[in-house]
């Protein structure tokens, strides 16, 4: 049905490809490698 695939490919946006994405303004990094990198960077300050 519609319902089910709209839900699905929000599935796929939300969990898999916004997390492995690339993005320009935080160096080509992933949001996730972004987010580790700065959490360490805070714990070593």
């Amino acid at each position: 049905t519609r319902l089910q695939a709209k839900q699905e490919i929000t599935e796929y946006i939300e969990i898999f490809y916004n997390r492995q994405r690339k993005q320009e303004k935080s160096g080509y990094l992933s949001p996730t490698e972004f987010t580790q990198r700065y959490y360490a960077n805070q714990l070593a300050a």
